[in-house]
C-alpha cells in the first residue's frame, strides 16, 4: 500500500510539471535598457521564435541563433556562437542575459481613444 501511493504521488508530480511548462513566444521587438553597448542605449532588438529555435538580431545588428538552456528549459535560452545564456520573464516581457544586458519588450505608444462629441437632437 505505501508502494502504490509512493507511485501514484510520482506519477501525478510529473503529470503536473509537464501540463504546467506551457511554452512563452519571445517573438517581437525589445529595447536595450542596459548595459547596451556604447551609443545603443534604447536600440531596438528583434526575436523570432520558431518553436525550440529563436533567432535574434541584437541592438548592433548582430543576428545569433539560440535554443532553450537544456538546464532550465522553460526560463533560459543558450546562444551556443557567444558562449552565453539568457534568463527571460515568465511573461516574456524581459531578457537578462549573461553580459547583463537587459532588453524590454516594446509594446508600442499607448492606444489613445477619442470620443466623439455628443450630438443632441432637438425636435
Amino acid at each position: 500500500m505505501k508502494s502504490l501511493s509512493l507511485v501514484a504521488g510520482l506519477l501525478a508530480a510529473c503529470a503536473v510539471t509537464g501540463a504546467s511548462a506551457q511554452p512563452i513566444n519571445l517573438t517581437g521587438t525589445y529595447r536595450c535598457i542596459e548595459n547596451c553597448r556604447d551609443g545603443y542605449m534604447g536600440s531596438p532588438a528583434f526575436v523570432t521564435q520558431n518553436g525550440t529555435a529563436v533567432n535574434l538580431v541584437t541592438e548592433t545588428g548582430e543576428s545569433y541563433r539560440a535554443w532553450p538552456d537544456w538546464n532550465a528549459p522553460d526560463s533560459r535560452l543558450w546562444i551556443d556562437a557567444r558562449d552565453e545564456g539568457a534568463v527571460y520573464s515568465p511573461d516574456g516581457m524581459r531578457i537578462h542575459f549573461d553580459d547583463g544586458r537587459v532588453w524590454q519588450r516594446d509594446i508600442g505608444p499607448p492606444v489613445v481613444l477619442r470620443r466623439a462629441p455628443a450630438v443632441f437632437l432637438r425636435r
